[in-house]
């Protein structure tokens, strides 16, 4: 077979994210001829992975057998070419080239595409770690003195660890772990060596004894294991000195279920659905018993500290507890392990006087099961608690304050609505806070007789910000928000003299305001036909916030986020990091410098440092693409058009195969989710993709955004499926297909295909069933295609559901909405269903009533179960993404080859195997 083209021109067309640094050169515009002819295929056999499951029984009854001779319907047979250049035909799909950048092999080839800056607590300074086809790099960071400046000299720190360790390092590789920063000059490290060591190890024993006995005898005896040594190092980067640590100690690792008191003096925890807790002193010998431990070690090491634990509470119970509900496979599961300390999600008024948590009584909700067929000897039944869209029974919610003084729980009487939702507002955690700081949340408000929360009515058309004073339960709501759709709120700050910045969408689009105390607004702070993702800082001493906006800025692609400021006083309004890139920021402590990283789908990502007033201090870093775009790699091609009203604005990003000729003709795929929370649109550089994979076998692909789909336009843009959850996207894709095709001759208009997972599994899969003629090929992965059987929250949020109140002031709740199965006798093209069985999130339920109308209405469409798969697929999300590819090939491109081994999943694993 013919080898393997590539297109070298691509290394030499590098485009640059530097602002004002040329002109960026379209991917695939490099010198160089292009292939012709047919797409071939050039390895050897691969596989076809689609299975129809035995639903067989089921369909043969309801398909007839056609009669020997007859003739197989058009819409079966493989795709046949109809004008010259048509890519297609036995053999065609390129699955060499698709495995060569598959998501897990590109990562391979990429080495660091951010700064993630390590503030040094105290100061504006930081380091970070980098990595580049050189080596690993540490890098030290003075933002007033403009300096950056390598942490070590890898070469000498080489030699010295060499020395010490006795295993060989050079400058390239250099085994530095777990760096912190001590003080504001010198650093600790540790590293890992070949050699092991035994460690000792303190095991409870079980042992059945009487009383007596257990007084006697010993629970724990010292037991050891072997494991790799670790050399614990000090390093002074103002001197070079390097010395090993021999009394080295770990620093404090606080445990997740702890919440500290501001005063130091209690620590609350929640263990057999109840609220429990200990004395700061005895919390702080649990610490040193874990210090160096992780896992199952430090919870055996936890539970030998002899503690006095103080009941606080006797009322809670499975699915009415206090803290974290918890979630085993059965009932007895979840109770062991809530014998276990939990966290209790408590937040703390500033003195330690109270504290406040909200609290979910679930025992009424229904419960849900999935069956665990694999991995057991028996399989086992998982039963959890699930509210699904049109419940009569929901989740209902309390905010509670505890008195430390008198050790009475109050309740939080807000006169509320029918199935409201509640929960606490919180203070921002301190920017320089480090893992070593004990935990506890703090309540937003400084003063003890100010508790802020939240109400929100069931459907979503109402919320409150509330604030209660626990000492006499007074309760007044501050500010009101209401839409006919739905309303977002964020967690607002507050500033010394009471006022809060609020984020609100009241006039169709995500803007800031300054709230007084008594509910008045005191100023506007943003305004205009842009978006704010949210507030990122505030700078009261200055007077500036700091926050994410996007849409604003002329020319570029309206989900491209910036920071900005803004006085506190609504004027002044700045930019602080231009260019037509998607930015992503890391603010100092003191918020006086940033880090901002960026890039496009089409660029390299780089990073730099910038004061607070958005001047340039340092370029940082430019991502290492050298092996990347030596194997070829191209970069895919924004895009934008026109909605299906002629209006609106949509971007998406193009996918080709690198092996690409104009002159020829390709099918297209779609690929898609419908939002509302999110698009499946990339906006800067990612390894992630799949797409870029997914058109290496032969097509163009495609995403694109919809109306409805993403929360970062106007508040219409963003809820316009509101009351139409099931077509509302649909359109927006067909005539962004078409309009594609119109611009280029290379894309086949008869041979579109479409593939989602979850959300996205449902919309390909209603693409098919609204537009049969139109989308010929689908592969629907976990979709939640009846959302009356899919969570409540988000169905009846998304949706809409009616409150009716009657006669007698009695509120009920109304719901329904259009599902997938319902159009099953609309199918025509090839359809292929898959679900995980114990996935948890979106049923598979739904997956299988849409199977059961297909065969009831006689169709044929293929079946895959994940077996023992939650939602997202796994360790079984590499066969999933070759699955696809050999549907999309079989249906679209018309090579029908078939192996049972799927030879590239095969190879890397051999790959593996001997790199180990």
């Amino acid at each position: 077979m013919p080898a393997m083209s590539s297109t070298p021109a691509t290394s030499a067309t590098l485009p640059s994210p530097r602002p004002h640094a040329g002109p960026v050169r379209r991917s695939g515009s490099g010198p160089g001829p292009r292939p012709r002819g047919a797409v071939r295929s050039r390895g050897s056999a691969r596989a076809a992975l689609v299975t129809t499951l035995a639903l067989a029984a089921s369909m043969a009854a309801s398909l007839a057998v056609p009669e020997a001779g007859a003739q197989m319907p058009s819409d079966l047979r493989a795709p046949q070419a109809p004008v010259p250049g048509w890519v297609g035909g036995e053999g065609s799909a390129n699955y060499q080239l698709a495995a060569r950048f598959a998501p897990y092999r590109i990562r391979d080839l990429v080495y660091s595409t951010s700064v993630n800056p390590n503030w040094i607590p105290g100061t504006d300074r930081f380091w970070y770690e980098w990595r580049s086809s050189e080596g690993t790099r540490w890098m030290l960071v003075d933002p007033a003195r403009g300096t950056r400046t390598p942490l070590f000299d890898n070469d000498e720190l080489a030699a010295e660890l060499t020395r010490i360790t006795r295993d060989p390092w050079d400058g390239q590789n250099i085994p530095v772990r777990n760096l912190r920063f001590i003080d504001e000059h010198i650093v600790e490290f540790e590293v890992q060596s070949s050699q092991e060591e035994e460690v000792e190890v303190r095991r409870r024993q079980e042992q059945e004894m009487d009383r007596e006995e257990e007084q006697e005898e010993e629970t724990t005896r010292p037991t050891t294991r072997t494991r790799r040594k670790v050399h614990y190092f000090h390093y002074d980067t103002r001197t070079g000195e390097l010395r090993e640590l021999d009394d080295y100690e770990a620093p404090d690792r606080h445990p997740s279920w702890a919440s500290v008191s501001p005063d130091r003096e209690w620590v609350v925890f929640s263990r057999t659905f109840n609220l429990w807790m200990i004395s700061y002193d005895d919390y702080m010998k649990i610490v040193d018993a874990r210090r160096g431990l992780s896992g199952s070690e430090a919870e055996e090491a936890e539970e030998e500290v002899e503690v006095e634990e103080i009941q606080l509470t006797t009322d809670g119970e499975q699915h009415y507890s206090y803290g974290n509900p918890g979630r085993g496979r059965h009932d007895e599961e979840t109770r062991k392990e809530h014998e276990k300390r939990q966290s209790a999600g408590i937040t703390w008024s500033h003195d330690g006087r109270w504290f406040a948590l909200s609290r979910l009584d679930r025992r009424e909700v229904g419960d849900l099961w999935v069956v665990h067929v694999a991995g057991n000897d028996r399989p086992q039944l998982e039963s959890y608690r699930y509210e699904m869209a049109g419940d009569e029974k929901v989740s209902q919610s309390e905010v509670l304050v505890f008195d430390m003084e008198s050790r009475e729980m109050r309740r939080i009487d807000d006169d509320p609505w029918t199935d409201q939702r509640m929960g606490l507002f919180s203070a921002p955690a301190p920017r320089d806070r480090t893992p070593e700081d004990p935990p506890g949340a703090r309540w937003l408000s400084d003063e003890a007789d100010q508790l802020y929360f939240w109400r929100r009515s069931r459907n979503q058309h109402r919320v409150d910000v509330m604030r209660a004073d626990p000492a006499t339960g007074q309760v007044e709501v501050v500010i009101e928000e209401r839409l006919n759709t739905y309303v977002e709120h964020q967690t607002p700050r507050r500033l010394a003299g009471g006022d809060l910045i609020w984020w609100s969408e009241r006039d169709g689009w995500a803007h800031l305001y300054r709230i007084a105390p008594d509910g008045s607004e005191v100023a506007r702070l943003t305004r205009g036909p842009w978006h704010i993702g949210g507030v990122v800082d505030v700078d009261e001493e200055r007077g500036w916030v700091y926050f994410r906006g996007n849409a604003r800025e002329e020319g570029e692609d309206p989900y491209y986020q910036h920071l900005y400021r803004v006085r506190l006083n609504g004027e002044g309004l700045e930019l602080l990091n231009p260019g037509d890139f998607d930015h992503r920021v890391s603010l100092s402590p003191s918020t006086r410098y940033f880090v901002n990283n960026y890039s496009r789908v089409n660029t390299v990502p780089a990073a730099d440092l910038h004061d607070a007033s958005g001047r340039r201090v340092l370029a940082l870093e430019e991502s290492d693409f050298s092996q990347l775009l030596a194997a070829g790699y191209q970069f895919p091609e924004p895009y934008h058009v026109k909605a299906a009203d002629g209006v609106t604005d949509l971007y998406g990003v193009m996918y080709r195969p690198y092996d690409f000729d104009p002159e020829k003709v390709y099918p297209i795929v779609a690929y898609v989710y419908p939002g509302p929370q999110t698009e499946s649109v990339s906006k800067s550089f990612s390894t992630n993709a799949t797409e870029q994979a997914m058109a290496q076998l032969g097509m163009i692909v495609i995403t694109v955004g919809n109306r409805g789909g993403h929360p970062d336009r106007s508040k219409w843009y963003h809820n316009y499926g509101y009351g139409n959850l099931r077509d509302y996207g649909l359109a927006d894709k067909k005539v962004a297909i078409e309009q594609l095709a119109d611009r280029h001759s290379f894309i086949d208009i008869e041979r579109v295909g479409i593939y989602g997972h979850s959300g996205g599994g449902f919309m390909s899969t209603a693409a098919m069933l609204v537009y049969p003629d139109f989308f010929k090929v689908a592969v629907a992965s976990a979709g939640n295609h009846n959302n009356d059987v899919y969570n409540q929250n988000w169905s009846e949020k998304h949706h809409g559901i009616k409150e009716v109140t009657d006669e007698e002031g009695n509120v009920s709740f109304e719901y329904s909405i259009d599902r997938n199965s319902d159009l099953a006798h609309n199918l025509k093209g090839h359809l292929l269903l898959t679900t995980g069985d114990v996935d948890n999130n979106v049923h598979h339920a739904g997956t299988f009533r849409m199977a059961e109308a297909l065969i009831r209405a006689n169709k044929r469409f293929d079946f895959f179960v994940y077996v023992g798969q939650r939602h997202g697929y796994g360790n079984m999300s590499d066969y999933w993404f070759w699955q696809r590819a050999e549907y999309f090939s079989r249906h679209l491109l018309g090579d029908t080859r078939w192996s049972a081994d799927i030879v590239e999943l095969n190879r890397e694993q051999e790959q593996n195997r001997s790199r180990r």
